[in-house]
């Protein structure tokens, strides 16, 4: 389950490509349709990505360079943009996705091995510039499933699904608002723990369900808890 750069590529290269042949399939009413997330469009969710995939080129190009440049202007300024492209036309939309991820394509390129070693500036604190491309498949893997437009937990890869279901997980460990809880994959005998084993329920399935529930993407519904019980509420993701 690498989180290496260089070995993600095709992985995002294989995403994109998936994104955008759904995104090739809407018209104007679809972009206009509800997201899953709450008060977006498919129009405000496609502008996200396209304008997420430039905010890691910004991190790319700080970490190659040196300077201290930020993902996005502002949080404001990132909320207005996403606002200002989310009711254009269907082509408007899916030239901007392409684009976008060819200039994040092009920035990873353009990276020298030695500069994958610096630390950049997320909107969320430091980062590891080795992260990146694992943070940019990440936002399109998930968000196109917010599209609700047919793609699901289910599709993606186990490779994706198990380095997100244990990077949810590392990051539950600790958190004062996580339920202790055990998660089993379905067939695996590896388990991951979150607080204090002893007592707390443990939580079984595929590990793209177990992924899709704890970052509230689905409601765990093909999930057993034993003993005999209902789910923990985890804490909102990120």
């Amino acid at each position: 389950m690498t989180t290496d750069p260089l070995l993600l590529t095709g992985e995002v290269a294989d995403a994109t490509a998936r994104l955008l042949h759904t995104a090739a399939a809407f018209d104007a009413a679809d972009v206009a349709a509800a997201s899953l997330l709450p008060r977006w469009t498919r129009g405000h969710v496609l502008t996200h990505l396209a304008r997420n995939a430039d905010g890691f080129v910004n991190l790319l190009t700080a970490a190659r360079t040196g300077e201290p440049i930020p993902m996005y202007a502002s949080a404001d300024a990132r909320a207005a943009d996403i606002e200002a492209g989310a009711g254009r036309t269907p082509g408007d939309l899916r030239d901007d996705l392409r684009r976008s991820a060819e200039r994040f394509a092009a920035a990873v390129d353009a990276m020298p091995v030695e500069a994958w070693a610096a630390t950049v500036e997320t909107r969320r604190g430091p980062w590891p510039a080795a992260l990146l491309v694992w943070g940019r498949l990440r936002e399109i893997e998930v968000h196109h499933v917010d599209l609700a437009a047919g793609y699901r937990p289910t599709d993606w890869t186990d490779a994706f699904a198990q380095r997100l279901l244990h990077e949810v997980a590392a990051g539950l460990d600790g958190n004062s608002e996580a339920p202790a809880m055990v998660l089993r994959f379905d067939g695996v005998r590896q388990e991951l723990v979150v607080g204090e084993p002893e007592g707390a329920p443990t939580i079984t399935g595929p590990a793209p369900e177990l992924a899709a529930w704890l970052i509230g993407r689905s409601a765990g519904e093909v999930l057993t808890v034993t003993p005999d019980g209902p789910l923990p509420t985890p804490p909102e993701w990120i």
